[in-house]
């Protein structure tokens, strides 16, 4: 997926992401955060700014039930 540097990154875009990384990697939701923490923010939360690691907290809350 395509990541614009210049905004702000929304819960819908990371969940669709986190279930696209569960759905091809066959793995829990905990796995898909890791891998998505270490590939799509290269290990820094705070990558894209603090509105969009807040968003991906959101959508990782939301996706927990």
């Amino acid at each position: 997926m395509t990541v614009n540097h210049g905004g702000r990154l929304q819960p819908a875009y990371f969940k669709s992401y986190l279930t696209l990384i569960m759905s091809s990697r066959e793995c829990s939701l905990d796995c898909a955060k890791e891998y998505t923490i270490n590939t799509l923010f290269r290990g820094n939360p705070e990558l894209y700014g603090r509105d969009s690691s807040n968003s991906f907290k959101e959508a990782v809350n939301s996706m927990r039930g």
